[in-house]
């Protein structure tokens, strides 16, 4: 039997930018309805346990109120909860896990209890219902308008029938895009649609898409031995190497984004080598009471299990159920070469003391619940931002868009792609976020919530960031709130200028930045 649920607006996807929707939303006194299909709300931060990705000034300005209020109850849930050491404690900006890649990288587990906890007023209020592990199947339209959207709980295999005046897409992949209608891009532009320096030479490829990563938790007890099984496709994976790569696969020699030249890391720290274990550690047991923690934990999200052997979008379910289980073996591969063949600093092989942490992601196999993807559908927007807007070496300061909604700054940072080209890493200008790139050129009342706004292959690499996202979700929550208290649509608000202000100016009394003081490129 299928069950009908009214709301004022539904996101589907439970991502970094789909709770941030939902906060403004109900936050502004409208009812909501959040799927999410994992048992995990939280996107990036939890189900696929990556800790937070941000620019060099995020604890000074440079992201939204409400984006700060995470980082912050983060770091107070654990001074509340955990015993902290002196070195913790004395810390100022407290990094639980002192990674050298991330400001403030936490467990996923963190992020969730945070996440809930903001949430938390609106839930028992009923101004939001969540429904976890339900998946969409279906939408209903009515020539530009999306009238419903059928979601299946997973395991249940109950169906529910959402309707609202408003959707948001807050899926990692877009997934509300295709069966809506909604016109959308995916992959790789071309120079000659973009004029974009970095964009294709030749014609567009919709299937180049970034890697995907299934991202997995360890910690290390030396001296005891938790080698996993054999990955079925571990004799693939030692052997593998890709046209663009130095050497294998499985191997501590990479390639450096920047310059594509051949580096070697290490595990732990080795002289002026770039150590993997500190890059995105979770827990670093100095910073908590002697005893507390065996191990730092430290999460694998690392060049070595960026899987590009195909994409997850777009293809049939089989093709996506092979490349998404592909994700799986390369990341398990890597364990088990790490437990069992890597070379050691004291001239041995394998670290079998490596100790999978299923428990630190939620699952049984010890593999985050939901793989890291960081290219989704893109709406065909309004307005698109491509890299002559942002890139340092085109330019001097971003370009001022008028309709600015939020700010954001990251390098343009590509990882190797499923058309078999490596990274594109290259120099961006702290930038803001259009309102026109949230505005679908034909739909009224559908907006992106997650990383499916209007940019290209390109400037995805630098718009795609937690506190990014976090913005693209909260603005689409506050905007349908206006739209709806004002009786306008979204483009409305956009295309006209007195209107526009006005929404600003509320936007900048919830706390959201619209333009950057002076800064440098990154």
């Amino acid at each position: 039997m299928i069950k009908e649920m009214v709301a004022d607006v539904v996101i589907v996807g439970g991502s970094t930018g789909g709770c941030a929707a939902a906060l403004a939303a109900a936050k502004t006194g409208y009812k909501v309805i959040m799927t999410e299909e994992t048992k995990w709300i939280g996107g990036q931060l939890t189900n696929q346990a990556v800790p937070p990705d941000e620019h060099r000034w995020i604890e000074q300005f440079g992201c939204t109120r409400s984006y700060r209020k995470f980082r912050n109850d983060v770091r107070s849930y654990y001074g509340k909860h955990f015993p902290l050491s002196e070195l913790g404690k004395e810390k100022p900006f407290f990094n639980p896990g002192s990674a050298n890649v991330s400001r403030i990288s936490h467990e996923p587990r963190a992020a969730l209890a945070v996440l809930n906890d903001m949430l938390a007023p609106y839930v028992h209020s009923g101004k939001v219902i969540i429904l976890t592990e339900t998946k969409i199947k279906a939408a209903e339209t009515d020539k530009d308008d999306v009238t419903a959207v059928e979601v299946e709980q997973v395991y249940t295999k109950q169906s529910y029938v959402l309707r609202a005046p408003y959707f948001l897409d807050g899926t990692d992949c877009g997934d509300v895009l295709p069966l809506a209608g909604v016109e959308y891009v995916t992959g790789a532009e071309s120079q000659k649609d973009t004029g974009e320096p970095h964009a294709l030479v030749g014609d567009a490829n919709p299937m180049e898409m970034q890697a995907i990563t299934h991202c997995f938790a360890i910690d290390y007890i030396e001296g005891e031995n938790h080698t996993i099984e054999k990955p079925r496709d571990y004799q693939f994976w030692k052997d593998y190497q890709a046209p663009f790569w130095p050497n294998t696969q499985l191997d501590w020699t990479g390639v450096n984004p920047v310059t594509l030249q051949p580096i070697t890391y290490s595990l732990f720290r080795e002289k002026d080598k770039f150590s993997l274990w500190e890059y995105r550690r979770l827990i670093d047991k100095a910073n908590f009471k002697e005893g507390l923690y065996d191990s730092d934990i430290s999460l694998i999200n690392w060049p070595q299990n960026d899987y590009w052997l195909g994409p997850v979008i777009d293809v049939s379910k089989e093709e996506k159920q092979k490349h998404l289980e592909g994700a799986k073996q390369l990341s398990l591969s890597l364990l088990y070469w790490m437990q069992t063949e890597a070379p050691r600093l004291d001239g041995k092989q394998g670290y079998p003391g490596l100790r999978l942490r299923p428990d630190v992601v939620g699952t049984d196999d010890g593999l985050a619940m939901f793989p890291y993807i960081r290219e989704s559908r893109r709406i065909k927007a309004e307005f698109t931002v491509v890299e002559q807007h942002i890139s340092a070496a085109l330019r001097e300061t971003a370009e001022v868009f008028h309709d600015s909604v939020g700010i954001g700054s990251y390098r343009i940072d590509l990882h190797p792609s499923t058309g078999g080209n490596s990274f594109i890493d290259i120099s961006s200008l702290p930038f803001q976020i259009p309102l026109g790139s949230l505005i679908p050129v034909r739909v009224n009342n559908l907006l992106p919530a997650s990383k499916n706004l209007g940019v290209t292959h390109i400037t995805n690499g630098c718009y795609r960031l937690h506190p990014v996202e976090w913005n693209i979700g909260e603005v689409s929550g506050y905007l349908v709130a206006y739209c709806l208290k004002h009786k306008l649509t979204p483009r409305q608000v956009r295309n006209d200028q007195t209107i526009l202000e006005d929404f600003q100016r509320h936007l900048v009394k919830e706390g959201i930045e619209l333009a950057w003081p002076t800064v440098h490129a990154v």
